[in-house]
């Protein structure tokens, strides 16, 4: 009984992570901006030329460039400062504090079409704790997550006549995970809707065990042990209402990603010795119709002055319809059976609202800054260590400089301020805070 008990407890576990694995946290698991131009604008890209980056803002706005290939190469940093406090117990802090995400665009324009590929990443984060920290629950071992979510992108932009351009993609989309967790089989307990026996059997004893762990990870650093793959797209126009006004409109359609899962070995499950022996398997894990939610934007792009273009969008995101629970399935290669079990989430609908400006000092200096709000969509109640997606504000700047007429360099710099919420959900309140700094840079060149 005590070695099924502790599959559960487990498996269980698992669910708790995954869930902290699944968001990116900036504007919940999406990034605050795509591309440099953007992200030092605050985010703003439906209604201006922004570069290949429109591969992932709106698509129509490649047609806004210039006549030519254009080829762009990205990489972003992301840079989260995690930690996590209770009562009684020493400050833990991530150690997962610098993650790398590239990026390239290739585009071909003339006066009526525009065509491409791309790759970008779409979002991404990871928390580290060390064995010492007490969210290790004594264990001995680190506890880690690590997410990645990318696209390779197909888009085409089309010129209707001299006010309108529509554009849209099509997205081959792929997810990874690796995870090191310990959580306490009380506080899991709850968690498990079902399974099969052999290893369904542990389930009663679940409340019993001190701690459980499960752990499938791998030592590449941009792809995890488990893996899942879809097809999604994008719908974009752009309309010049006047000489100096755009207006932009984007929708992001839900991705459709199979289920994230391990080898057939890849994961493993331990709990500590309780009279009866340690307990260890080996199994697959399976995260069941994780998703990226549809979103829609609206946005502007005011030429001010000849020197001065500020820009807003305003995004919803559909949170609500991807993130009510997080399934995942655990299915033994040493027992036989399976597990599953649900983390509920309840996660919100988020307006994210993106304002920027960009200054032309001269022919080669442009300088850019903005700003970025979003709500928080999770509620304080379901906000976990390993899942901190709690970042509300993004005070963004940047430049672009032109080396000749066919090279040019643009960065940015984005910094959310400390946010901090307390989830007394618990026997006792856990207090989390979560503030980053992320870059972008992108060398480009036209010809």
């Amino acid at each position: 009984m005590k070695t099924k008990h502790t599959l559960r407890a487990t498996v269980a576990a698992s669910a708790l992570l995954l869930a902290s694995w699944s968001a990116h946290a900036t504007n919940g698991m999406l990034m605050e901006g795509y591309g440099p131009q953007s992200l030092a604008m605050g985010g703003a890209a439906t209604a201006f030329d922004n570069g290949t980056a429109a591969m992932m803002n709106n698509p129509a706005t490649l047609q806004l460039g210039a006549n030519g290939s254009r080829l762009d190469v990205a990489l972003g940093v992301l840079g989260p400062n995690v930690k996590s406090s209770m009562t009684g117990m020493p400050t833990a802090s991530s150690g997962g504090t610098s993650y790398v995400m590239p990026a390239m665009g290739w585009v071909r324009k003339d006066d009526r079409m525009t065509w491409g590929v791309g790759i970008f990443g779409q979002g991404g984060m990871g928390t580290e704790y060390g064995a010492d920290t007490f969210l290790a629950m004594q264990t001995g071992k680190d506890v880690r997550s690590e997410l990645a979510v990318g696209r390779v992108i197909f888009p085409v932009a089309l010129k209707v006549n001299e006010h309108l351009n529509l554009g849209a993609s099509l997205d081959y989309t792929w997810a990874s995970l690796d995870m090191k967790m310990a959580a306490s089989g009380a506080q899991l307990d709850g968690m498990v809707t079902g399974g099969s026996n052999p290893i369904a059997m542990a389930a009663p004893m679940l409340a019993g065990a001190p701690w459980a762990r499960i752990d499938f990870s791998n030592s590449n650093k941009f792809t995890g042990a488990a893996k899942g793959s879809g097809w999604t797209g994008k719908l974009g126009l752009v309309f010049q209402a006047s000489k100096d006004l755009s207006l932009g409109v984007s929708h992001h359609l839900k991705t459709n990603l199979s289920d994230m899962t391990t080898a057939a070995t890849g994961a493993s499950m331990s709990a500590p010795d309780m009279g009866q022996g340690a307990f260890s398997d080996t199994g697959k894990i399976s995260v069941i119709n994780f998703q990226m939610p549809a979103s829609t934007t609206v946005g502007l792009a005011w030429q001010a002055s000849p020197k001065l273009m500020v820009a807003a969008d305003v995004k919803r995101i559909g949170w609500s319809s991807v993130m009510k629970g997080f399934s995942m399935r655990y299915d033994s290669a040493a027992m036989g059976g399976s597990l599953n079990f649900t983390m509920p989430q309840n996660w919100k609908d988020q307006t994210v609202v993106a304002l920027g400006g960009a200054y032309q000092l001269d022919e080669a200096w442009t300088l850019r800054a903005g700003y970025n709000h979003s709500s928080n969509p999770i509620p304080d109640g379901y906000v976990h260590p390993l899942f901190p997606a709690i970042v509300k504000n993004h005070y963004t700047a940047g430049f672009g400089y032109k080396v000749s007429k066919a090279v040019s360099v643009d960065a940015a710099i984005s910094h959310a301020p400390t946010v901090t919420v307390v989830n007394t959900s618990g026997q006792m309140p856990l207090t989390i805070s979560h503030s980053q700094t992320n870059y972008q840079m992108m060398l480009s060149y036209r010809y």
